[in-house]
């Protein structure tokens, strides 16, 4: 088993940047080979801290989420319609996810390429930050078939490690007429069946790396994962109410350098 404090700092890591415009997969990318924590141990310790994170946004948004159970005549978001919204969300990345999984695996998932990947979505964050935008969408009982397929098909950016989910589904919701807040709390609920569905396939394919001593490391992970993840998306739609995505492309910028240099 490995050492406590390598699940803790991995846990802080996930939790944090999931569901940060910042790619929470990169950031873990970077954070195992710093602590020699790598290969396919890791990434299926990756996959079962990420469900950490995913039961956060489940907590918080649990009314929401129960609201998915039966229609209710004041929110357009429940019911059928809800669940159907969120089926076109999960659909493209899903399919591609599938198809291309042993290419991802094999070819992006390295320090090089996360660093890359995170130059080019700070770029993207400031294109579509200085464009002139009309917020038609400024709640989730708002989001249309067509707004939740169009996020979708940006979700797909997403499977490039380095770009970040949060970031790609945010700027998608934006650049089609959804608020930055709205935009930022549709990514964090229509990550759960996306990722629950991934999360799921890589662990089902490799949870006989572990044996039954390293139950506690996996244990401290996801708990760790959970807690970091809660606070950073209080913390994230509190600061969207007075902030851009710009500071986070600074913060994408400044590391992608460090990360092809000392990696």
């Amino acid at each position: 088993m490995e050492s406590w404090y390598v699940a803790v700092i991995l846990g802080i890591v996930e939790g944090l940047t999931e569901f940060l415009p910042i790619s929470s997969t990169g950031h873990l990318i970077v954070t195992g080979h710093l602590l020699g924590f790598t290969g396919p141990k890791a990434e299926t310790f990756d996959v079962v801290i990420q469900l950490g994170a995913i039961l956060a946004v489940v907590v918080l948004y649990y009314d929401r989420f129960m609201g998915l159970l039966k229609t209710d005549p004041t929110k357009a978001f429940s019911g059928p319609r809800g669940i159907w919204l969120l089926v076109l969300t999960s659909i493209p990345a899903s399919v591609i996810g599938l198809l291309a999984h042993s290419y991802i695996k094999a070819h992006l998932f390295s320090p090089t390429t996360v660093a890359i990947a995170l130059a080019v979505g700070a770029i993207m964050i400031f294109v579509v930050e200085g464009r002139d935008k009309e917020e038609k969408t400024t709640n989730l009982d708002e989001i249309t078939p067509a707004l939740a397929f169009g996020i979708g098909c940006f979700q797909c950016l997403a499977l490039w490690p380095g770009f970040s989910r949060s970031a790609v589904t945010i700027m998608g919701g934006m650049i089609l007429g959804a608020g930055r807040k709205v935009a930022a709390e549709y990514s964090f609920i229509a990550a759960v069946p996306i990722m629950f569905a991934a999360t799921g396939y890589d662990f089902l394919k490799s949870y006989s790396l572990f044996a039954a001593d390293d139950l506690i490391f996996l244990g401290i992970g996801f708990f760790v994962s959970f807690i970091s993840a809660w606070i950073a998306i209080k913390g994230f739609i509190y600061l969207l109410g007075k902030l851009t995505l710009r500071p986070f492309a600074v913060y994408r910028l400044a590391i992608a350098p460090l990360i092809i240099l000392f990696l």
